[in-house]
């Protein structure tokens, strides 16, 4: 490329001038979430009409995108994301983004194995500590491998992220060829709506399972939120944490001497997390603060490092099940809603662990233009993507029930699952069944 600067030379320079770095057809990174750059955003959107097919790999976006914003028609710029956020789904809605299949945890291999090399690298991080680290603050995931494939590597620096302790968190100076100076503002939050009955519900099923000493998982969503609420209520002890995302549910849980992790078999005694979105007051508790290890995804997802911990729980959304168990937790038919994240990697550490369980939560009903509608289905929706097989899944929950799916035959999947559907839609599920021979005549279990 020509830009690079000498080992150890890390030049500042203006947004504009980085901006003039980009060239058509280029590969950006941008980062996950907290990590993503907002000015140097903004003097490349600048320059829309000097480029085209500018191609920028993303994650979870929390705060509008300039690029997108600037260029609605897709002229110019196309984003592409490892998991949507809401704002990445009304992109994607307009046809300006677009989901990459992934599992989580296998991202940093993805970056050194099968994408060709980023021509340039933008992160957003804290100012420079008194080692030449700049923090990725709540978001390591992938950063590390990203950077090992830069060609060019552009630290946007700015205050307002908390601090967060971690394993190679972080990018040393020697590693940058340019700085920029950005914009201080407060973290973006992400809401937390307070749970619905059916959240709760769900919720007393799933804690009733959690013993003393289980490590959590907990994903996304007002059920697994909820479900750190009522562990305050039953508060088994000495739980650890070693989850992909951390929550406002799970800072709760700590702050209230649930969280001890002395059991733990891997990073014992931390709180190990990849990324944190979530209340400015889960911010504050992580900032500084040496109990929690934000690390490389790869470190909390692989099942080979999940299962080493004793007592694995996760527990994780879905929006649609079929009779045979499989589960559709990342779009709505063709229109993808988030992604397959960490849900199956967990739903796999926590199996093989000693001990272990996993959980996928939905309400047994939804509404759509008015009228409800089952969850629990005998098709998925066509063009819905199977996000956990029905050979990996263990527990199904609903208001109605928890089902163990392990060792059960395609008939008493069927049947245990229309149990805990809508009382309103069983009489039709089972006649379903019947009919595609799901369930035998004559077979009594």
């Amino acid at each position: 490329m020509g830009l690079r600067t000498a080992k150890g030379k890390a030049r500042l320079i203006k947004a504009e001038e980085a901006a003039g770095f980009v060239t058509s057809g280029m590969w950006l990174d941008f980062g996950t979430s907290l990590c993503q750059p907002d000015v140097f955003d903004k003097a490349l959107a600048a320059r829309a009409p000097e480029l085209s097919n500018v191609k920028i790999r993303s994650c979870l976006s929390m705060r509008p995108r300039a690029v997108l914003e600037q260029d609605p028609d897709g002229h110019h710029f196309y984003w592409f994301s490892h998991h949507f956020s809401g704002y990445d789904r009304r992109q994607h809605d307009k046809g300006r983004t677009s989901y990459q299949p992934v599992n989580l945890g296998e991202i940093p291999d993805y970056y050194r194995r099968f994408y060709a090399p980023m021509d340039i690298v933008i992160f957003k991080c804290l100012p420079m500590d008194k080692d030449g680290w700049f923090n990725f603050s709540a978001s390591n995931l992938w950063h590390r491998a990203a950077l090992e494939r830069a060609r060019l590597v552009i630290i946007e620096v700015a205050e307002g992220n908390p601090y967060c302790c971690g394993m190679e968190n972080g990018v040393h100076i020697s590693e940058v060829d340019y700085i920029i100076q950005g914009e201080n503002q407060p973290a973006p939050e992400l809401p937390n709506p307070p749970p619905t009955e059916n959240d709760v519900a769900v919720a007393k099923l799933i804690a009733s399972e959690i013993g003393d000493n289980s490590c959590l998982q907990i994903g996304i969503g007002g059920m697994p939120n909820a479900v750190c609420a009522q562990l305050l209520h039953a508060a088994p002890k000495g739980l650890g944490i070693q989850s992909e995302m951390l929550t406002d549910g799970i800072m709760t849980l700590y702050e209230k001497g649930l969280v001890k992790g002395d059991h733990k078999q891997v990073d014992p005694g931390k709180v190990a997390y990849s990324f944190a979105l979530g209340s400015k007051a889960m911010y504050d508790g992580l900032h500084n603060n040496e109990d929690f290890n934000c690390c490389a995804v790869d470190f909390t997802n692989l099942p080979q490092n999940v299962m080493k911990n004793d007592r694995v729980v996760s527990i994780n959304n879905t929006t649609q099940v079929d009779l045979q168990g499989q589960c559709a937790s990342e779009s709505d038919g063709h229109r993808h809603i988030s992604g397959t994240g960490g849900q199956l990697q967990f739903v796999r550490g926590a199996y093989a662990s000693s001990g272990g369980k996993s959980f996928i939560c939905l309400s047994s009903t939804y509404t759509k233009r008015g009228e409800p509608k089952s969850r629990i289905v005998l098709n998925l929706t066509p063009g819905n993507i199977v996000t956990t097989p029905r050979s990996d899944v263990m527990y199904v929950v609903t208001e109605y029930g928890m089902v163990n799916l392990k060792g059960k035959t395609v008939p008493e999947r069927a049947l245990a699952l229309i149990s805990i559907a809508h009382p309103d839609f069983r009489e039709e599920l089972e006649r379903q069944a019947y009919e595609h021979r799901l369930i035998p005549r004559g077979v009594t279990f």
